[in-house]
């Protein structure tokens, strides 16, 4: 079997499932597992990610306004390979390659693949991705076992869970995003209350002053995209506004936990979990802006 997955949360499942082996490609963005980096990269954004918060956002209403496909698709390395499956998204257009794109390349390139998109906006749906990716490579079993283990490790935080803090979480500074989807969900998972948009919703804008008014407890800043090096420094100029709005307020990898709709969502919500209970943060995962320094456990 050959696989191609051209999204990072789905490269994730495969791999929890056991298929490494049978990945054959991969979008730019899949950088985990540590070694996937070395399969092709069949995907390149239009947007230059190294530019500020503010300028990537101009630069993706600028593409969505020509009605450009935010990313491209090496078309001819992909029929060269001719997977047997290939895993994509229906979710979001400015995340990852849109479906439109890979079931049209795929039909010129007269791919029989057989096309799994993803669409979660739950966090149910993450598990249930789990499962459907297992079921197109045709190790059901496998990911019956993953998706029990991922749902076992939700309901054990939950049961450690007493006090229950209001907590908002920034998906974007600017302009302010709140985190939607599954990202709710996982705060409730943690241990807290989510403020902001209802689970399953999108992420909307929104402004300091409409976050402050939310009253949270504690905020999580989780730019979607961004590791924590340049989560840190994007939030930099806002830390004295980011402390401003609650007691508590972590800087968290977004980029490979809570954004990504993978296995690693539980590890979000068990890193979340420990701070609000007063734990400290793995260093490679997260800051708490009120001491500026994260031990690790």
């Amino acid at each position: 079997m050959k696989v191609v997955s051209l999204l990072p949360a789905a490269t994730e499942i495969v791999c929890a499932l056991g298929l490494r082996d049978q990945l054959a490609a991969r979008s730019h963005e899949c950088d985990f597992p540590p070694g996937v980096e070395t399969l092709p990269a069949l995907t390149r954004a239009r947007v230059d990610s190294s530019l500020s918060s503010a300028a990537i956002d101009d630069q993706v209403r600028r593409v969505l306004a020509q009605r450009l496909p935010m990313y491209t698709l090496d078309e001819e390395r992909l029929a060269a390979l001719a997977p047997d499956v290939i895993v994509t998204q229906e979710a979001c257009e400015v995340c990852a390659v849109s479906y439109d794109q890979v079931v049209a390349a795929a039909r010129r390139a007269r791919a029989g693949a057989r096309i799994v998109a993803l669409t979660p906006t739950r966090l149910d749906h993450i598990l249930a991705d789990v499962r459907r990716v297992a079921d197109a490579c045709g190790v059901p079993d496998r990911g019956e076992v993953v998706a029990a283990d991922l749902r076992r490790r939700l309901t054990a935080i939950g049961a450690r869970t007493s006090e229950r803090p209001r907590v908002a979480v920034i998906e974007w500074l600017a302009p302010v995003m709140l985190a939607g989807h599954w990202v709710p969900e996982t705060i409730r998972a943690a241990g807290g209350i989510p403020l902001g948009p209802e689970p399953g919703a999108p992420s909307p804008y929104s402004t300091w002053d409409e976050v402050r008014a939310l009253q949270p407890d504690a905020v999580v800043v989780a730019p979607c995209g961004f590791d924590l090096d340049r989560t840190q420094r994007e939030s930099a100029p806002f830390a004295d506004r980011l402390r401003a709005l609650a007691p508590r307020v972590l800087l968290l990898d977004g980029n490979a936990y809570l954004n990504r709709p993978g296995p690693r969502i539980v590890e979000a919500a068990e890193t979340i979990a420990g701070w609000l209970r007063g734990g400290f943060v793995a260093k490679d995962r997260g800051i708490d802006l009120g001491s500026g320094v994260s031990p690790e456990v």
